[in-house]
This record gives structure tokens, sequence and C-alpha cells, in this order.
């Protein structure tokens, strides 16, 4: 009997099996009817809350690295330090949390990103129940590996690992929204990173990037935006688009379009346009599929200086922005760096694939990260001539407190190395990257985050000027 038993499962799994093969299937990204720069989940469609309309001369941006649920819990306690760091602006105390403009977050840091853009205040009442203190990746072994159901609709080609945590996300997390709901929060603009598999190249999810391949982004849940954001190489499975470029119209714009011609080597512009060229053909790259935004910026940082060279200078983006009146720029960006492993130094076998892809990705993210915050400080200098010389008339730059010239920059950094004490900084570094993490040491993160913030000589000086 036992044996009929096991035939019979056999066979039945086998039917289902079949079937599910024809039947499940990712949830495809829908086509852009119409080109239309006043629709859609961008910077430009986002209004002021009242608050930042007290102080429209400041631009505040986050950025927030990948690195788990370590990477979601460091973000989270800056928004919290944020949140209660109050300044004098035009008479009236507000939150320095009311004058984020814009975030951009990485594989753990897209999750926190994504929920204070979706929700607003709201992350401080129920986000460390429903992410931060949660076991995420003990939920996803368990649908994965215990649900028969699920075993089914794995076994189609059309359906797999990230599909499956995307749902996870979906219910228990984001709660079905989309990028539509993410544009009817009018909060800060809320950038989620992934990395084309194929060309290496930075995917945001914003509809000014959707243009490329002519999708509406405004359907499509921010649930799996962040799945692939966070879709590890191996251990998840890509997420993929559907390329409908050329059937909205959409143009290269012009700066990206002039780099191509006078292709200049080497030039980072040029560059960009050469890698966003291949989007450009639905019938050679029909789809493309998205891994972890941490194998092409691990920062987030990319997403600034690539959205200056596609409008061709700093002035152009403000002005697109429709942020002509800004006089102080503010990037702090959140970087849950680990701590290269140095046992291996200690043996002279040979050693295990796993110690040589750990060493891998560990030394190309740290040099990679490090060149990038180095670009962005390098760059300071020329986006403030290029603001003064689109600002100002000719002959006339006035640098007076309020004046045309007026332009300040400011990077503050938040990361562990800030920490003076050597075993701190160990500790913290050695935290797992995975997406579950001790409850206390989750609160640890957050109060270290705090602490390193606040303990900031760049961030005591925005807070001097602010003032």
């Amino acid at each position: 009997m036992n044996y009929l038993f096991r035939v019979i499962l056999v066979l039945c799994l086998f039917f289902l099996v079949s079937s599910g093969c024809a039947q499940y299937h990712y949830q495809v990204n829908k086509p852009l009817e119409q080109l239309d720069k006043d629709h859609g989940y961008r910077g430009r469609n986002l209004r002021p809350s009242e608050a930042k309309r007290l102080s429209e001369d400041t631009l505040l941006m986050l950025t927030f690295s990948g690195g788990g649920t370590r990477a979601a819990a460091l973000s989270y306690g800056v928004l919290e330090a944020l949140r209660d760091t109050e300044v004098n602006r035009a008479g009236k105390k507000i939150r320095l949390l009311d004058e984020v403009d814009f975030m951009s977050g990485v594989s753990g840091g897209s999750f926190t990103a994504a929920y204070y853009g979706l929700f607003g205040d709201r992350i401080f009442q129920d986000y460390e129940e429903k992410f931060l203190k949660i076991n995420i990746q003990g939920a996803l072994t368990r649908r994965l590996l215990f649900n028969p159901y699920n075993w089914v609709r794995l076994s189609s080609p059309y359906f797999a690992r990230s599909d499956l945590a995307a749902e996870y996300y979906n219910k228990y997390i984001f709660e079905g929204a989309t990028f539509e709901d993410m544009l009817k929060m009018q909060g800060p603009l809320t950038i989620i990173n992934a990395t084309d598999m194929v060309h290496g190249t930075r995917v945001a999810f914003t509809q000014d990037a959707f243009d490329l391949i002519c999708s509406d982004l405004s359907t499509y849940p921010v649930a799996r935006a962040c799945a692939a954001s966070s879709a590890v190489p191996i251990l998840l499975s890509p997420i993929t688009l559907k390329n409908y470029a050329g059937t909205c119209n959409f143009e290269m714009p012009d700066a990206l379009k002039k780099a191509l011609e006078a292709r200049t080597l080497p030039d980072r512009q040029f560059d960009l346009a050469n890698n966003l060229t291949p989007f450009l053909d639905s019938k050679k790259k029909p789809y493309i599929h998205l891994v972890d935004g941490g194998v092409s910026d691990n920062l987030g940082l990319r997403a600034i200086l690539e959205r200056i060279m596609v409008m061709g200078d700093a002035w152009t983006t403000l002005k697109y922005g429709r942020l002509e009146n800004i006089h102080k720029v503010v990037i702090v960006v959140v970087n849950a760096e680990t701590e290269v492993n140095t046992k291996w130094d200690r043996f002279g076998f040979d050693l295990p694939i796993s110690a040589m892809l750990e060493s891998y990705s560990s030394i190309s993210i740290t040099k990679y990260n490090t060149e990038t915050v180095a670009l962005i400080r390098e760059s300071f200098p020329k986006w403030a001539e290029e603001i003064r010389r689109g600002r100002c008339p000719p002959g006339q730059i006035s640098k007076e407190p309020g004046g045309c010239g007026d332009i300040e920059f400011y990077l503050i950094e938040v990361r562990f190395d800030a920490l003076p004490d050597e075993a701190e900084r160990s500790y913290f570094k050695h935290l797992p990257t995975s997406f579950r993490l001790k409850p206390d040491d989750v609160d640890k993160l957050r109060e270290v985050a705090r602490r390193i913030l606040t303990n900031s000589k760049e961030f005591q000086r925005l807070l001097n000027d602010l003032q």
C-alpha cells in the first residue's frame, strides 16, 4: 500500500508540475502608451510638503547601501535621527526629516527607502515588526521548501525564487502598493536600484528610466522592484522586465547624443550613453534580467551622478526638477559596509571556491564604493560652477547668502569606520548581511546610526549653517 501511495503521489506531482510549467508566470511590466514627462513616478511630478515649502533652498538626499537587514536597520536609524532633529527655518521649527527630497536605496537599503516613500511617518510605527525584527530569510525558506504548491509553481520556467520572494514582500510588507501609490504619497523621490545582469548597467525604478524601454511604471509593484534590487546572484533568481523600446517615440537625451557622436575616450558621459544604447533595441534585447543593485553600485550614489550626466550638467538637472532656488545640496551616504575577511591569509593550502567568491565580492564592492564617494566629492566644484553659470547673469555672480552664486555642498557619511573603538567597528562590520538579525542587533544598529550621524563634523556644519 505504501508503495502504491508513493506511485500515485509521484504521478500527481508529475501532472501538477506539467500544468504548472504552462500556467505560472512572473508579473509582466506594462507598455507605455504615450511618452509624457508630466506623467508617472518622476521627481518633477512630486510637489513639496508644507514644511518643505518653508525652506526651498535646501536639497537633502539620502542614499542607503546594500547589506541585508543590517543595511535596512542602519538606514532606519538615520531616519529616526533626522526625525528627532529640528531646525529653525523661516521662523518655524521643522524636522530635518521633512527636508528630505530624494532617497536612493540598494538591496537591503531599498526596503527602508521604499517603505518610507510609500508610508511616510508610519514607518516609525510598524516597520520593525513587519521587516526589521522578522526572520524574512526563514519565512522565504519555508515557502520554498515546505509548500508543495510552490514546488509546482517553481517548476515553471517563467516563475522563480525571486518571484516567490516578491509575492511575500508584496503581501506582508508593502501591502500591494505600486509606484502610482508612491506618487500619490507625494513624499521624497525614492529610487530603487537594480542591475542588468547582461550589461551590468544600473537600472532605476523611476518613470524617467522606464521611458527608455517604453514601459509604464505606474502599475508595477514596489515589492518586485525591491525583490530585483536584492536578488543576490546565485542565491536568488533575476527579476525579468519586458522591453518595449521603440514603441513610444523615446529619444536619447541631447547630452548623451552628443557624447555618442563625439566618442571622446575616456569619458563617463560617453560610457553611460554607450551602456544605455542596447536597451533601445527591443529586438536584440527583448528582455531585461535584473539582479542585486549592489553589483553596479552598492551605495546608491550613482543615481545622483548618472542623473546629472543624463541631463548634461547640474544646473539643467535642477531646472528639470523645478529646483532653481537651491542653495544647499546635502548628500547623506549610509554605508553598511562589511570587513574584509583576513582569516584566509593564515592558511597555506588550496582555498575553497566559497573563499574566493567572498573575497571577490567584498573587495570589488569596497573599492568601487571608495571610488564613487571620491568622484562625488571631486564633482562638487564643477557642479557649483555649472549652477552659478546657469543661474547668474554674465559677470554678475554674487556669492552672498541667497545670491545667485550662493551654493554649498555637504557630503555626510554614516559608516562604521567613523567609530573610534576598534572592537565596536569590528562587531558591526561582522554582522550578517542576510535578511535575519537578532532584535538586539537591530536596536544596536539604530543607536549607532544616530550616534555616527550626530557626531559627524559635516553634519554639525550643516546644522550650524541651517540655523
